[in-house]
């Protein structure tokens, strides 16, 4: 029985640590749902947007309208109408150079790899305008030093030929 005991020990050491991590997984993994909804939500009524007013916001701002084009699905055409907000004015000067030879590639590019399926509701709408600020803000840091801050559609027509 002597014998025995360092193992009776060891087996009963080893079983107590795999319960003790596999406990602190399970509360990390399942248990941190509440506390990761509770954190976004503090976070979220921390987030302040700054103000500018009507006359500042028109003077950084660029639109592009009339865009038309196929989606994936060659069946149905979308006609967009866009509206830029650029960080300052200097960033709206450049990007009035640079939107027709630039800009418009990207997003007719981004519209054909979409799906009309991808495009309805306010969360099809939303994903767009997000890869569009992503796309056109890796290209406007190559030529400006400036950024693009919001995209907002301002026209929206999808329709099947």
């Amino acid at each position: 029985m002597k014998k025995m005991l360092p193992w009776l020990i060891t087996i009963l050491l080893a079983i107590t640590l795999i319960a003790i991590v596999a406990i602190i997984l399970l509360n990390n993994i399942f248990g941190d749902d509440k506390n990761s909804d509770s954190k976004a939500a503090d976070s979220v009524k921390n987030v302040q947007a700054e103000r500018i007013s009507a006359s500042k916001r028109v003077d950084v701002t660029s639109e592009i309208k009339e865009i038309r084009t196929n989606l994936v699905d060659p069946e149905y055409i979308v006609d967009l109408d866009f509206a830029f907000q650029l960080e300052n004015k200097k960033t709206k000067e450049d990007f009035e150079k640079i939107k027709d030879i630039v800009i418009k590639p990207i997003i007719i590019s981004t519209l054909g790899d979409m799906t009309p399926e991808s495009l309805n509701g306010s969360k099809g709408k939303d994903e767009l305008k997000s890869k569009l600020l992503n796309l056109i803000n890796q290209k406007l840091q190559e030529t400006t030093e400036g950024k693009l801050v919001n995209v907002d559609i301002t026209d929206f027509i999808i329709a099947q030929l």
